[in-house]
């Protein structure tokens, strides 16, 4: 402790700084204000909601929901769902839909991760992170997430981990193809998005 003590001392007598070691910071690009997306495919937000088995297990509900349309892109059910798992998860809706140009999380570790900061790099994806505390920064999956609770995680008790996933695909499937939107003039996302021929690159209409 001393010859450390000494070894600084001998630093600042000689006029030298002291290197110290940063960590990186996972996600400290610039926060975006929540604007009306211009496009389908735009603009996508990830977020968590949890839920409980009747043997008392948790269970994680990963819901990624397109901006613009309201659409409920997927929802991932399960136990336990990291930061690699949700990079995943994208890859995989890759294969029947394109990426979006950014996506809005909050600062949970699943987002902040090494796994989907890197994920995204190499997308070319853009993660956008909300201010802590600031739900209305998120107002578009916060809304769906309200739905998705009342409509379904509060009216079922899932017995097993496969019938929650049978379950609220169903509700998924349900709430894009038979739900009006009265934000999307009263027609349900799935129609909205057809309305707006999604995921063509010369789509200019603009979301209301």
């Amino acid at each position: 402790m001393r010859q450390g003590q000494a070894g600084l001392r001998l630093y600042r007598n000689a006029g030298l700084a002291v290197r110290k070691r940063s960590r990186k910071r996972i996600g400290l690009t610039e926060r975006v204000p929540l604007l009306l997306p211009e496009t389908p495919n735009h603009a996508w937000s990830m977020d968590f909601v949890h839920d409980g088995l009747a043997d008392g297990r948790r269970i994680r509900c990963l819901n990624v929901v397109d901006d613009c349309t309201r659409e409920s892109i997927l929802i991932e059910v399960d136990t336990s769902i990291s930061g690699a798992r949700v990079a995943r998860v994208l890859d995989r809706i890759a294969g029947y839909r394109p990426l979006p140009r950014m996506i809005r999380v909050d600062h949970g570790p699943e987002f902040t991760s090494l796994a989907l900061d890197a994920w995204a790099h190499a997308r070319g994806v853009k993660l956008v992170f909300t201010q802590p505390g600031k739900p209305t920064q998120n107002a578009y999956i916060e809304s769906f997430n309200g739905r998705f609770r009342d409509e379904c995680l509060n009216d079922h008790w899932f017995l097993t981990l496969h019938e929650a996933r049978v379950l609220i695909e169903a509700w998924r499937k349900d709430y894009n193809s038979a739900r009006p939107h009265s934000s999307l003039g009263n027609i349900t996302p799935a129609e909205f998005a057809a309305q707006r021929q999604f995921a063509t690159q010369d789509s200019t209409a603009p979301c209301s």
